[in-house]
């Protein structure tokens, strides 16, 4: 099928603000977890390898994955990659757009969520992601989903929101500190060595205050937590690392975590 008719039949360009790899809305079924309460979050650049991981933490051979692509402004181009990542992967992918209309969305958010065995979260400007999410109560249809046992997860501005404080670029000129979603404790700074004043600039805002103490991930690094608890941590690259920094006795102290690298199969 070529680029044009897949966007046409798909629905990412037309009216449909969810669709399944055929480009039909699938009917609404409840999702049916384990319920463990789990977040996966990776420090950015999120490949295939990771992507099977977060696909297995859901226990579904062919699970119902939604994107929520909101911090890129729910950009085309963002959620067609979605869809061709799909086919190689093997998940049933859906999206939730945020810029809608009741013209053209006739299920509301909660009962469309809730019907998922995953939700991702793209990257992009997480101050305006969390904005958009409370200004449509987002924010508590993930708290339930997560609260059921419907595994979250995201890399970059997809993992900052779910900690209480992230390091954010959110805004003009440097990078600086901004409130979460809270689900998970402290504070995460993604992109820790691949982005140049990432690194010093955590290290700056958790020594004067403006942030608490948190997890630094490298990109394709991912954290998973179960409740608050932090279970495992995975790298889908030999060098991937991930810390947790904190201020102690006046001074910065970064603890490396310990990071399984993941077979790419």
């Amino acid at each position: 099928m070529k680029r044009r008719e897949f966007i046409r039949t798909s629905g990412i360009l037309g009216a449909a603000p969810f669709i399944s790899k055929e480009g039909l809305a699938s009917p609404l079924s409840k999702s049916n977890m384990a319920g463990t309460p789990r977040i996966f979050v990776t420090g950015g650049s999120s490949d295939d390898t990771m992507m099977k991981y977060f696909m297995g933490l859901t226990g579904k051979k062919k699970p119902k994955i939604c994107l929520l692509p909101t911090a890129s402004a729910d950009r085309d181009s963002r959620i067609l990659r979605w869809f061709e990542r799909a086919n190689g992967l093997g998940f049933e992918p859906y999206v939730q757009r945020m810029f809608v209309s009741s013209y053209r969305q006739k299920v509301e958010f909660e009962p469309f969520l809730l019907s998922m065995d995953a939700i991702w979260v793209s990257g992009g400007n997480t101050l305006n992601l969390i904005a958009i999410w409370k200004a449509h109560g987002i924010d508590k249809i993930l708290k339930k989903a997560w609260d059921q046992g419907i595994v979250l997860g995201g890399g970059s501005a997809g993992s900052i929101c779910w900690f209480e404080q992230g390091s954010t670029d959110s805004r003009p000129v440097e990078l600086s500190a901004m409130e979460a979603l809270g689900f998970l404790k402290g504070s995460h700074c993604p992109h820790y060595y691949s982005e140049g004043p990432r690194r010093d600039s955590y290290h700056e805002m958790i020594m004067d205050g403006r942030l608490k103490d948190g997890y630094a991930l490298d990109d394709r690094v991912g954290l998973l937590f179960e409740r608050q608890e932090l279970k495992k941590v995975v790298t889908s690259r030999k060098d991937g690392k991930g810390f947790y920094v904190s201020k102690v006795n006046g001074k910065i102290v970064e603890k490396e975590l310990k990071a399984e690298v993941l077979a790419n199969n």
